[in-house]
C-alpha cells in the first residue's frame, strides 16, 4: 500500500483548470472545495461522497485554501467581478422581451 503525502492530493498544471489548484486526477478546483464548504454549507464528507473523492482530498484541499487564502479569495473576488461586468454588458433576452410584452 503506498501512502499519499498532503503535497500529493494538490496539483497545478498550465494546461488544466486554467493552471488553478486542483484535486490531483480530477477537475475539481481548490476554488470549487472552498465554495462548496465554506459558501454552501456543504460537509466535508457530502463533498468527498458528492464528487467521489476522498476524505483526505478535501481536508487537503481545504488545507490548501487555508496556506494560500489571500490569492484564492483574491481569484474568487476577480471572478464575481468579471461575472458582473458581463452580466451589465450583455443586457437579457428574456428581460428585453417582457418588457416589451408590457407595453
Amino acid at each position: 500500500m503506498t501512502t499519499k503525502t498532503l503535497d500529493q492530493h494538490i496539483e497545478t498544471r498550465p494546461d488544466i483548470a486554467g493552471g488553478k489548484p486542483r484535486i490531483t486526477g480530477h477537475r475539481i478546483t481548490v476554488r470549487d472545495i472552498v465554495i462548496w464548504h465554506e459558501r454552501l454549507g456543504k460537509s466535508v464528507d457530502e463533498i468527498a461522497s458528492d464528487y467521489g473523492l476522498t476524505l483526505a482530498d478535501v481536508h487537503a484541499a481545504l488545507a490548501y485554501y487555508f496556506d494560500h487564502r489571500a490569492d484564492i479569495d483574491k481569484d474568487m473576488a476577480d471572478g464575481q467581478a468579471f461575472a458582473e461586468s458581463l452580466r451589465h454588458a450583455t443586457p437579457s433576452k428574456l428581460k428585453h422581451k417582457l418588457n416589451a410584452e408590457k407595453h
